[in-house]
């Protein structure tokens, strides 16, 4: 059943018109329940003395299924849901059964309606004129308003079945996408917490592999370690300074002395720096 928005023409199925229509169903299935066992037996009625403690019993139970619905919609559990609407569908079948069989006995059973009729409301002396064309009147008009309420009832609960049905096609489809957020199954699924989306490379001794290590130091700890300073001996040295002699300009002589000297100086700085090595 395709999911519908609205009930009734205007309450929003979510959450005020399922709600509606649950409550709508228990005081139909209350009134009807109490109505066949609290009540006399009408003129048109010619059916067993045990048929109005069944339609009674059965208009209880549907009744008390409806306390289903309400769990159901109240805890959100659709397969619960669905569970009370095939209990409701199958327990208003069986009163609508009951019903029906009892108008057709009824219909047919017109002059046992009709005798009853006689004996119960009218004398010896009315029974031959106003008893003969009223007791043949009323039964019919019982079978007609049993007949009339049977059909209303039955187009009015068709109703709220496709509400009940659609509400519950809707509630199965919305747990299925919330359920849909955690399937691993379905390709870049995986939603974890973007700082702890790179996981650690396991160590290798032979290549160095960049990868981020949780530290397991706290900050005052850290702080507390002695400095390191480089323990090698070119870092106590400031003497390899390139110092470059300045170029003479009086001719060649002058810049020929120069760089002789400046070759010298630069073999002198290389000595010292892998000396130090």
């Amino acid at each position: 059943m395709k999911p519908r928005e609205y009930c009734c023409c205007a309450i929003p199925i979510v959450n005020a018109g399922i709600y509606t229509t649950l409550v709508t169903q228990f005081v139909i299935a209350l009134v009807v329940a109490i109505v066949s066992v609290a009540t006399p037996s009408i003129v048109g009625a010619a059916t067993p003395s045990f048929s109005a403690s069944v339609l009674g019993a059965v208009c209880f139970v549907a009744a008390a299924i409806q306390s289903l619905g309400f769990i159901g919609v109240a805890r959100e559990k659709p397969i619960l849901f669905r569970r009370y609407v095939t209990l409701h569908v199958l327990i208003s079948l069986v009163a609508f059964a009951i019903a029906a069989a009892w108008a057709i006995i009824s219909a047919a059973r017109h002059s046992t309606s009709k005798n009853n009729c006689l004996t119960d409301f009218f004398t010896e002396d009315m029974r031959s004129t106003l008893g003969q064309k009223l007791c043949d009147i009323i039964p019919w008009v019982d079978v007609g308003i049993m007949g009339g309420l049977w059909v209303i009832l039955a187009i009015f609960q068709l109703y709220l079945f496709i509400v009940l049905s659609s509400y519950s096609a809707g509630q199965s489809r919305d747990h299925e996408k919330y359920d849909q957020l955690s399937n691993d199954s379905i390709p870049m699924n995986a939603r974890n917490d973007p700082w702890d989306s790179t996981t650690e490379a396991p160590r290798s001794p032979q290549r160095y592999t960049h990868v981020r290590n949780e530290s397991t130091l706290s900050t005052a700890d850290v702080l507390a370690q002695p400095q390191l300073q480089p323990n090698n001996s070119l870092s106590h040295h400031s003497d390899y300074q390139y110092q470059p002699s300045r170029k003479t300009s009086t001719g060649g002589t002058g810049a020929g002395a120069g760089g002789q000297t400046n070759r010298l100086q630069k073999a002198q700085y290389q000595d010292n720096y892998y000396n130090h090595m």
